[in-house]
């Protein structure tokens, strides 16, 4: 039986055999909302913002994973912070659910959708061996999710504070992030070929 497979990472060392491979599937968007669950615990408190290692872990799956599975995790990660379970950055402490959800970081909750989804479309295409042209798509997504957060922070607050709060603050550490998620991805992509030689030849 043959799958069709993207040119992600993830997506080219998943078995073919459909029941193996949903449960790979399922346990790759398991484990990537756990990571981007701990990567948002690993923050330094900056206000009504605060400033943790979630973009580059959530970049990183994007990049790894492709469209459909990155966007899988990203999706399976909000409905676990929408059940309730303290996953986001302020959670518990600043409300768990939708009332966090809510809040004012609701819109790079979203924001984090469209950047996982233009990174892994990118993925997708082969560019996860091509650091450049990933940390492009990359710093792409990573203005889409600053636009939505900082849209969301405008309407609670007014536009001034928004970019005080939500933008500023993140400008140059976030590109930092770009540089080095589009690196590690190249990386672990670089043996992608590799790896597809050595399991078709065990087929």
């Amino acid at each position: 039986m043959t799958t069709f497979r993207t040119n992600s990472l993830a997506e080219t060392l998943l078995p073919d055999r459909r029941l193996a491979r949903l449960l790979g599937e399922a346990g790759l968007v398991v484990a990537g909302s756990l990571v981007i669950a701990l990567s948002a615990k690993a923050k330094v408190p900056l206000g009504v913002v605060d400033m943790s290692l979630q973009t580059l872990a959530i970049l990183v799956i994007a990049g790894l994973y492709g469209f459909r599975l990155g966007t899988a995790t990203i999706l399976a990660y909000l409905a676990e912070g929408m059940a309730g379970f303290p996953v986001f950055q302020g959670t518990p402490e600043k409300g768990i659910g939708l009332a966090y959800m809510v809040g004012p970081t609701g819109g790079y909750l979203l924001g984090f959708v469209a950047m996982t989804m233009i990174a892994g479309w990118a993925a997708d295409r082969g560019w996860g061996r091509r650091p450049f042209r990933l940390a492009l798509a990359m710093f792409l997504g990573e203005i889409v999710m600053l636009l939505l957060g900082a849209a969301w922070l405008a309407w609670l607050f007014g536009v001034d504070k928004a970019i005080a709060w939500g933008v500023g603050p993140f400008v140059l550490t976030d590109m930092v992030k770009v540089a080095l998620a589009a690196a590690l991805v190249a990386a672990l992509s670089g043996s992608t070929g590799w790896w597809s030689r050595k399991l078709g030849s065990s087929v």
